[in-house]
């Protein structure tokens, strides 16, 4: 052996080792595919290929790239060209194994086939190289076809290398045993990094559909959160991107990586994870008064004993009356009983009023609802007098805003408290290590007033600022929340503004997410056309204008 053999042989070897550890760092698919290709075709010198991989039903190859140099030809993979090639069938209509296409025997056979000259060849069929090639005036000649075998023996793919190119002379030779030998340790490499790849492409499917799964229950728990738990997620990631592509002021150097997108994606699937635990009457609760159901139709019943017992009380008045044969007596009690009608209607409006919610009650209603509650007196089902309202009613009702008892934002507020509890508990690969932390913080202030932990704002990662924005400002255009209309952008974005200036979100993220439209971008995909108003950035409070850019 020459020593210009033994150079190209080491010099071979060492781009072997470079492709082999190229290939095992590769996560996308796509370019992982191009990558074996392209590395066994520059490694045997061929001037072109192809990679097959078997179909989902094993039955077949399916075309997954395709490069030819001379022809300029470059297919499927990161190309944007797609191959419309139809699969080669492992058996024929008969059942029959196909033998005769070399591609499909050495996946059959899990053999490598080495080929000086398709046109002499006997054994394949290659009347469709043939057609190939009367058709774009190509030679195809040497051909070298290698099984991709994984750790299980187990073919998965094949590649197939055309016309290996002498470097001096440029001419087509045959494949040699040496371009054999690395092209059969490539196809192992790639085999098992493809597998490994695929492998873990299983695994964080299975790991998202687990996540679907906890969402879906608290979707089938609650259909006014299953939403949430959807559109926070795309929201988090829309302001992330672009804080990425902000190039000047405060936030210019945040960058996501591939691996920074996952996590900050996966962290808000699993931001409200912790609602698995809340109850659902408190959850969904529409009115003051929903438990189970809407107790205002308890509160009906008792108006209505009010005016069964007034007019018992009033026709008592009366028969006592008919001895004396005092007529005006008899209509001062039917006037007082009108009287009466009319205020507990009143009265009966006035709590139904009360059990919606709204954005504030004034200190007046609150009174009416107490001397109401305690002014009238009924009978209960054992019988005894009792207040018109218990205190559990009149807490109820006397919600200054929203339909929740401070007892029960504490259950709504805990979730946060299990979602971190949980998220904490599971043993997060080192590329997730900050979903706990991400999905944990978005209930957190600026000003350290938030929960479950008070943290501040140097305290807590951008992301987790950035969820936290996304959180909000989803809650506030939501349509499908029990006990309020979805907001108009205007009306969110003045909400938002406000919530900026008192000390609750972040301020450099805030403007990220007015100057770059992501409430709009947002609003086209999710909101309905009603709450789509025109935006006058100018009247939105503490929104800082200035010139920030994009990088280039």
């Amino acid at each position: 052996m020459t020593a210009d053999t033994l150079d190209d042989l080491f010099g071979r070897l060492e781009q072997l080792n470079a492709i082999g550890a190229a290939l095992s760092s590769e996560r996308d698919i796509n370019r992982l595919l191009e990558k074996i290709l392209v590395a066994v075709k520059d490694i045997t010198k061929a001037d072109g290929g192809t990679l097959y991989r078997v179909a989902g039903d094993e039955k077949s190859l399916r075309f997954e790239i395709l490069r030819n140099d001379t022809l300029k030809i470059a297919l499927g993979g990161t190309s944007g060209n797609p191959i419309s090639f139809p699969d080669l069938p492992y058996y024929d209509e008969q059942g029959k194994q196909n033998n005769s296409m070399v591609a499909v025997y050495a996946a059959l056979h899990a053999k490598t086939v080495n080929i000086a000259d398709a046109y002499t060849e006997e054994g394949f069929d290659f009347s469709g190289t043939r057609k190939f090639d009367q058709r774009t005036g190509y030679r195809s000649q040497s051909f070298l076809t290698v099984p991709m075998k994984n750790h299980e023996n187990n073919v998965i793919g094949v590649l197939q290398l055309i016309n290996s190119i002498h470097p001096e002379t440029g001419q087509v030779v045959h494949f040699s045993a040496a371009d054999q030998s690395l092209a059969e340790s490539l196809a192992s490499q790639a085999a098992i990094a493809l597998t490994n790849r695929l492998l873990i492409t299983q695994l964080e499917e299975l790991f998202e559909s687990f996540i679907g799964l906890i969402n879906l229950a608290i979707d089938e728990k609650s259909p006014y959160t299953g939403g949430h738990c959807e559109r926070v997620p795309i929201l988090t990631m829309m302001l992330a991107e672009a804080v990425n592509e902000t190039a000047s002021g405060p936030l210019a150097d945040f960058r996501m990586t591939d691996q920074d997108r996952y996590e900050l994606k996966i962290a808000g699937l699993l931001h409200d994870s912790g609602k698995v635990t809340t109850p659902v009457h408190v959850v969904d609760k529409s009115t003051k008064l929903q438990t189970l159901f809407d107790r205002i139709h308890l509160v009906d019943t008792r108006f209505e004993i009010l005016k069964r017992d007034a007019e018992i009380d009033m026709l008592r008045g009366q028969l006592a009356l008919r001895q004396s044969v005092d007529q005006s007596a008899e209509a001062k009690l039917q006037e007082a009983f009108a009287l009466r009608l009319v205020q507990y209607d009143s009265d009966r409006e006035f709590l139904r009023r009360c059990n919606i919610g709204g954005e504030a009650m004034q200190e007046a209603d609150l009174q009416r609802v107490s001397r109401i509650g305690s002014g009238y007196r009924w009978r209960n089902e054992a019988g005894e007098a009792a207040d018109f309202l218990s205190a559990e009613e009149q807490d109820n009702l006397t919600i200054r805003a929203g339909t929740l008892t401070q007892a029960e934002r504490e259950i709504i507020n805990h979730h946060i408290v299990a979602t971190i509890k949980m998220l904490e508990q599971l043993p997060w690969p080192k590329h997730l290590r900050h979903v706990p932390e991400y999905a944990g913080g978005h209930h957190e202030r600026m000003d350290g007033k938030g929960y479950p932990k008070g943290l501040k704002r140097e305290q807590m990662s951008v992301q987790a600022r950035i969820m936290g924005i996304a959180d909000i400002f989803e809650a506030l255009t939501a349509k499908d929340r029990p006990y309020k209309l979805g907001k108009t952008l205007t009306e969110s974005l003045f909400i938002l503004g406000k919530l900026k200036e008192a000390g609750h979100i972040d301020p450099d993220l805030f403007d990220v997410f007015i100057r770059q439209r992501v409430y709009l971008r947002y609003a086209e995909k999710f909101l309905d056309p009603s709450q789509i108003d025109a935006v006058d950035e100018s009247r939105i409070p503490g929104y800082e204008t200035g010139s920030y850019s994009k990088p280039a």
